[in-house]
């Protein structure tokens, strides 16, 4: 009866670091493991069973992001008209982006291949989702595909922390007025 209760904790435990780990990542230029065992309320060893390696700790930020990221297009377009989805999802890749930038600035180029296959396969399907619902209604152009956006979005990557948020969802609102039909 015991295992349950373990398995439920180690997967409370799981979700706390991670939670810790995107905290701390956002709120800094450097993730130090101590400081998200810290901040997750568990001890160093805990950390490291689940995450033997600071890049296995930052891949799994990352994934989780590309998971919610992905689910949030069909959400949206259930919620509302195409191009509001579409500059909603925009708002979510924005947050997606300053993640992903630490992320890859931190992951080694190994690391960062397997996770940029895991994203850019989902991410461009849920960019066509909302790109195809926008074309039915005639409120997105008809000659932009989602490898047109991935292209154009990813300077997320590139911004500085400083222009953050000066920028990022400025140039998205940028690129959502270029879209429209």
């Amino acid at each position: 009866m015991s295992q349950p209760r373990q398995r439920a904790d180690a997967t409370e435990n799981r979700a706390r670091i991670v939670d810790a780990a995107r905290a701390l990542l956002t709120n800094s230029d450097e993730l130090r493991l101590n400081a998200v065992a810290a901040r997750a309320g568990v001890g160093q060893g805990t950390l490291y069973r689940h995450f033997p390696t600071r890049e296995d700790l930052l891949a799994e930020v990352y994934r989780q992001d590309v998971d919610v990221l992905v689910a949030a297009a069909p959400a949206l377009l259930a919620e509302h008209p195409p191009v509001t989805a579409l500059a909603r999802w925009f708002d979510k890749l924005a947050d997606y982006a300053q993640v992903k930038r630490d992320v890859f600035a931190a992951v080694e180029v190994a690391v960062w291949q397997e996770l940029s296959a895991h994203s850019l396969g989902p991410i461009g399907d849920a960019l066509t989702l909302l790109l195809d619902a926008g074309k039915a209604d005639k409120t997105i152009r008809p000659d932009v595909d989602a490898r047109d956006v991935i292209i154009l979005v990813g300077y997320l990557a590139r911004l500085d922390q400083a222009e953050w948020d000066a920028r990022a969802r400025h140039l998205l609102d940028i690129v959502l007025d270029g879209l429209r039909g």
